[in-house]
């Protein structure tokens, strides 16, 4: 299909095919944009050039170290320079970045870090107990850690291990990079929040991360130098994508380690923020703000919004205050964000304000670089009618999904069966194609952003004595979107309060992960024994109803 009759010497070459790997945009950038401001944070500037010999150094001190292509290093880093530094400087090794969500709980990290088999972990001197007490639980090698202190923020080196500035001091700013002979091999290990139990271990691959980059500046309408805050975690989702992204445009990446509507305010004054992304709990914190935490600004700045979809209310809130916010929707195993609600004006601007901010929190239509999003009967994969009610699960095909799930090749195949990703999230499509998630998947609980497995909280709040069976649903949250309500049934004649089991899921749990209230009930279930989670839910809406 689609070959000429004769191509004798129309085959692939070095001069005409080259794969596609985003580190080709910081390799550009030095070159074209050498000046310009590429990496800030607080008194710390970098420009390409600078950026680009550090990112050079860290390859080459990491290839010295014993890294080889295909290895995998583990970040354990808030938004700092070191992690944006290590999105180029990992791959540009051949090795493997694993950015490592700096909330998770010990069991976690160190079950990550032994499933991963990372050779080197960058930690920042906050979280080291935390990596520190996760290797010590690892049965096989550990990695080696390089310490990532942050005077900055007031984070004083430990002195128990080597020092980020002296470890990239070992490297050779001249390095060449390893560049994929493939655009298929992987680039980057992003686990998932174990909805299902242990977190799964999703990769990326060159291709769909370049191709990510290239779709979201079409879909952002993104010009050059944009000034970007780092406010979605370099954790998830490797930040959307977006520090692989910026210097494509010659671009800054303005690093904010602590979100907080002050440093956002402050970002936008003083560093002249021009794009963010976030959930919308950020957006809620930006709309209910004191004035001390304001700052005046004389542009529109373009924020991406995903998680739980936001109220209308809160986008309603936000936009007179100058931002222009667009919903968008991704998993880890899509890169971030594929859908966006492009924004119509020709059928929309004339509509009242209710209606348009209602028609801003849909889930979207599919972003450039996909090639297909829609809504699909789950197991026969049979086409919905666009009617704006019937559901069915998301199902998404594009060369920005994951290669599969590390070292599980049955959990791969169910999530690619009949062509297709099923993201697990329930939805219906409108007559004009734009989605509307109706419900999350149903062990799925997003609390500010975070995806809490209900089954993971359940089991913990379950090893408690006085507990017999326990369910946990998500409770409308006007703060998180959403938080975790348990309910639970005690053994006959034991005793427990509800702040107690709450401190002790505290203890085994990441605090996002704690349930917010307990409720003591006999849990309605079928004639099978089934706990009837749909009644919770409705009985969890009446509780944040008050």
């Amino acid at each position: 299909m689609g070959w000429m009759a004769d191509e004798t010497g129309l085959g692939k070459r070095p001069a005409n095919f080259v794969p596609l790997t985003p580190l080709s945009h910081l390799a550009r950038a030095a070159d074209v944009f050498p000046d310009r401001e590429a990496l800030v944070y607080g008194v710390f500037r970098l420009t390409y050039t600078e950026y680009h010999a550090r990112v050079s150094r860290l390859a080459s001190a990491l290839a010295r170290a014993g890294v080889a292509p295909g290895d995998v290093v583990a970040t354990l880093l808030p938004n700092v320079p070191a992690h944006a530094e290590a999105h180029f400087g990992v791959p540009a090794c051949g090795a493997v970045l694993n950015a490592i969500n700096i909330r998770l709980d010990v069991d976690t990290v160190a079950y990550i870090l032994g499933h991963g088999e990372a050779k080197v972990i960058l930690a920042d001197s906050q979280f080291l107990p935390l990596v520190e007490e996760a290797i010590g639980r690892l049965d096989g090698p550990a990695p080696k850690i390089i310490e990532v202190p942050d005077p900055i923020a007031g984070v004083a080196p430990s002195g128990r291990h080597m020092d980020y500035e002296d470890f990239l001091k070992t490297g050779d700013p001249g390095f060449r990079w390893i560049m994929p002979e493939d655009e298929w091999e992987s680039l980057a290990l992003n686990y998932t929040s174990g909805t299902t139990g242990r977190p799964k271990g999703v990769v990326y691959h060159h291709r769909g991360a370049y191709l990510m980059t290239m779709g979201t500046v079409v879909s952002w309408q993104m010009v050059l130098y944009p000034r970007y805050l780092t406010i979605v975690p370099l954790f998830h989702c490797n930040g959307w994508n977006h520090t692989w992204m910026i210097p494509l445009l010659g671009g800054t990446v303005v690093c904010c380690r602590n979100v907080t509507a002050a440093a956002i305010y402050e970002a936008i004054a003083d560093e002249g923020v021009t794009h963010f992304g976030g959930a919308p709990i950020v957006l809620n914190t930006i709309i209910n703000a004191p004035d001390s935490d304001r700052r005046a600004f004389d542009h529109v700045v373009e924020v991406f919004t995903a998680g739980a979809p936001p109220p209308a209310a809160t986008l309603k809130a936000i936009e007179p205050l100058g931002f222009h916010v667009t919903q968008v929707y991704g998993l880890t195993e899509t890169y971030g964000h594929v859908t966006e609600c492009l924004w119509q004006g020709h059928r929309w601007d004339s509509e009242p304000e209710e209606a348009r901010a209602t028609i801003k929190a849909r889930t979207g239509i599919l972003m450039p670089m996909m090639e297909d999003i829609t809504v699909l009967e789950p197991d026969t994969m049979a086409p919905l009618p666009r009617d704006g009610e019937t559901k069915g699960e998301i199902m998404i095909r594009g060369n920005s999904v994951m290669k599969g799930y590390l070292k599980n090749p049955e959990a791969t195949d169910e999530a690619f069966r009949g062509g297709y990703f099923h993201s697990g999230d329930i939805a219906f499509q409108h007559p004009d194609g734009y989605i509307k998630i109706a419900d999350r998947a149903k062990d799925i609980i997003i609390s500010g952003g975070e995806n809490v497995s209900s089954v993971e909280v359940e089991g913990v709040i379950a090893d408690h004595p006085a507990v017999s069976l326990c369910a946990v649903v998500a409770m409308p949250d006007d703060t998180w979107g959403e938080v975790p309500c348990a309910f639970v049934e005690l053994k006959s004649g034991a005793e427990v309060t509800g702040e107690e089991l709450i401190a002790f899921a505290r203890s085994r749990l990441a605090g996002f992960k704690t349930p917010k209230r307990v409720e003591f009930v006999e849990l309605p279930k079928t004639s099978t024994g089934k706990i009837q989670k749909f009644e919770l839910r409705k009985n969890a809406k009446a509780l944040a109803a008050g």
